[in-house]
């Protein structure tokens, strides 16, 4: 091996923990700020209408729920020919139990309670951290998020714009969503019109490259459609 490819193979290895770090740390902060769009009971983003749906309807959590998603967002993906990356495993686990663990510890327990700027106020909040969140995890490279493999490999099967698949599969899940008792309201319209250029300012302020640029059209694509999941 010559020096210069041990020299980028260590530079590789050093990067590693780090990334898993900026993965971990950022799927923390995407579940907190799913929860509180969760705790402000003025509704949440498309998928998580979707699990908190299946959480009414059925004796799964919400956090469980999310897991359950996952992973079969992920057995779909693989029956497209989308192999999932070490990040995309671990996204498919983490938020659920960051999300669970919040929840059972009281955390803003009483925010629904409070006046409507307050609650309005944490749903910002909420877009702002999982905007973060996602700059993070994205950034790590350790592989795309359950929705957004699931999300190419339709856009690849079907051969239609990504940005319709987006949408038809974030308009179905929130109908489900709802028909299940999931919460809808203005909380949903904020992180579906919020979310996207929360995502591109929290890239630029963190001055974090998507993976890949030659596709970093796609890469942003495949963000916002994680974003707006939970």
């Amino acid at each position: 091996m010559s020096p210069s490819a041990q020299a980028r193979g260590g530079a590789s290895s050093a990067r590693r923990p780090l990334a898993w770090v900026r993965l971990l740390a950022g799927l923390w902060l995407f579940a907190v700020g799913v929860v509180l769009g969760l705790r402000s009971g003025l509704g949440v983003s498309p998928w998580d209408v979707f699990h908190d749906g299946i959480r009414q309807a059925t004796p799964l959590s919400f956090g469980a729920a999310t897991v359950l998603v996952g992973v079969a967002l992920v057995v779909v993906g693989l029956g497209f020919g989308v192999r999932p990356g070490p990040g995309t495993l671990v996204n498919m686990v983490a938020i659920g139990v960051f999300a669970d663990a919040l929840l059972a510890s009281g955390f803003v327990q009483d925010l629904a309670a409070r006046s409507l700027p307050v609650r309005l106020a944490a749903v910002l909040a909420g877009v702002g951290l999982v905007a973060l969140g996602s700059a993070l995890y994205i950034g790590a490279g350790l592989g795309s998020g359950p929705r957004d493999s699931l999300m190419l490999a339709l856009s690849a099967w079907t051969r239609l714009p990504v940005g319709l698949i987006r949408g038809l599969l974030e308009g179905t899940v929130l109908g489900v969503g709802w028909l299940l008792g999931g919460v809808v309201g203005v909380g949903t319209v904020l992180f579906a019109l919020g979310i996207g250029p929360a995502v591109q300012l929290a890239f630029r302020v963190l001055q974090i490259d998507v993976p890949g640029k030659p596709n970093r059209r796609r890469g942003m694509e495949s963000a916002c459609l994680e974003c707006c999941s939970g």
